[in-house]
């Protein structure tokens, strides 16, 4: 079975495209699945808990495992975890059960699909990817490292990192290993520098994030959260307070990917003359290209000022794709065959609806008291280390940082500061905690979803690889982070 949101179909085979029985060790999984997903919701339901609301963690639990262990194509287990909420009651087909499917956020990654499209169908793409590799292209760690500069560079001013990531950078890589000949058909291609520079940059894009108040959505969000607890939280000091631990965490986690989910294409000293040469022959940019490249510049503008205009990102995405419709650089039959921006949709869309439940049935708040009772009377930069890993962690349940943002960010940030954490640096950190988190799972955010969606990186590779490099960044937040914060008063 194919392990991305790419397999559209039942039990067909990627390749042949023949339908395979349903094997034993897929009816394992399953039966595990709804195992323990039966088991919670049978459990009744413990004090501060509704029986609807044990109920929809149970339906939410068997379906998250489902996406992790896959007995069927990601979108399938989505579906089928939805109807079972529908069907038991857990998730009201009238309000819950289909609202993320209308979610803004969610058809911004489906925008970042098309325009993705674009940049391949006019060449422009390619020709950025040349230019990157005729600059770093000695080895994948360097092309990496100059993505990831990019992605830093851009994070002040884009208040969306699903439009940083799919929109501008997402279409950069794609190109890049399409150069390379490393696409996610076969496990051969993907690994040939695909799926180290899509995974990778999926968790710089989760570090960038954590460092500027407007470089992700639920940033705002959490600095005027902030404020009830008398707590200002500016540009300037959340772009100090994250600045250090932020630069040490992008020198690491590329050299740290790089060793544990290496590429196959390491070092290509041929590349920057052969990418050179194939500038040359490109000429000057065609009709389209300049339209590509006029449009994407468009769209980068109105990404960095659309809290001052007020325009919002998927607006501007889609402003975008119907130039891109209106010139013919993509058809809409070229929309329709893209079943990577659809599946992704679906799956996406589903966990979203499913994760809004859990906070209005009260899941979230239980979960938060249980969290509360555990840290009380302890020194508070343990239990500031305490409630961030559970932070961290609990985003298991969610499938955006804005959903955990809205849903927990204040109870958290409540439990810190009646156990003694000062305010500000208890504020700050979940705020930077609330970045952090959006690589973990291929359902984590936007930018997660985006690139789980494209296929070059296997379910198991994600998890993995999110779960390491989230510890990873979280304890240099948690070490280097509180020291700098000592350093510059914040504490």
């Amino acid at each position: 079975m194919g392990e991305t949101v790419r397999t559209g179909g039942g039990g067909g085979d990627p390749q042949t495209g023949a339908r395979q029985p349903f094997n034993t060790g897929q009816l394992v999984k399953a039966l595990i699945c709804v195992a323990v997903g039966l088991v919670i919701f049978l459990i009744p339901p413990p004090k501060g808990l509704t029986a609807q609301g044990m109920h929809m963690l149970g339906v939410f639990v068997g379906t998250i495992l489902g996406l992790i262990l896959q007995p069927l194509p990601t979108s399938a287990v989505a579906i089928i975890g939805m109807t079972v909420g529908m069907l038991t009651g857990a998730l009201d087909p009238k309000k819950a059960a289909f609202n993320g499917l209308g979610s803004a956020s969610i058809w911004l990654i489906v925008a970042a699909f098309f325009i993705a499209q674009g940049f391949v169908s006019t060449g422009l793409g390619r020709r950025i990817a040349l230019v990157f590799l005729s600059k770093l292209g000695k080895s994948s760690l360097g092309i990496a490292y100059g993505l990831s500069a990019a992605d830093l560079v851009l994070a002040p001013a884009t208040p969306s990192n699903t439009a940083r990531l799919g929109g501008i950078l997402f279409p950069i890589i794609t190109s890049i290993s399409d150069v390379q000949d490393s696409k996610p058909d076969t496990d051969e291609s993907r690994r040939r520098i695909g799926a180290y520079l899509a995974i990778t940059a999926n968790n710089v894009n989760a570090i960038t994030s954590a460092m500027f108040l407007t470089a992700m959505a639920a940033g705002p969000v959490v600095g005027q959260l902030a404020q009830k607890f008398h707590v200002d939280i500016g540009w300037g000091t959340w772009a100090l307070a994250g600045i250090v631990p932020g630069l040490i965490c992008l020198i690491l986690i590329p050299a740290l990917i790089y060793r544990i989910f290496p590429p196959t294409l390491r070092n290509v000293p041929q590349a920057q003359e052969d990418a050179k040469d194939e500038l040359k022959g490109l000429g000057p940019l065609s009709m389209h290209e300049w339209i590509m490249a006029v449009t994407f510049l468009v769209m980068l503008v109105l990404w960095a000022t659309g809290s001052v205009i007020h325009i919002n990102s998927t607006t501007v995405a889609f402003l975008g794709v119907a130039v891109l419709l209106c010139t013919k650089i993509i058809t809409w039959q070229d929309m329709v065959a893209n079943k990577s921006a659809w599946s992704t949709l679906i799956f996406f869309g589903v966990l979203v609806g499913m994760a809004e439940p859990l906070n209005t049935l009260g899941v979230t708040t239980w979960a938060g008291e249980i969290i509360a009772g555990l840290v009380k009377g302890m020194p508070w930069v343990l239990v500031l280390v305490i409630l961030t890993i559970f932070y961290f962690f609990i985003h298991y349940m969610f499938a955006s940082e804005l959903a955990q943002v809205a849903a927990i960010y204040t109870l958290f940030v409540s439990v810190a500061v009646a156990a003694g954490v000062p305010a500000m640096p208890a504020a700050l950190m979940l705020g930077c905690a609330s970045g952090l988190i959006g690589a973990m799972t291929h359902y984590a955010s936007g930018p997660a979803a985006l690139i789980y969606g494209a296929g070059y990186v296997k379910t198991s590779e994600f998890l993995r690889i999110g779960l390491i490099c989230g510890l990873v960044t979280v304890a240099i937040f948690l070490t280097v982070g509180l020291g700098w914060w000592r350093l510059i008063g914040i504490w």
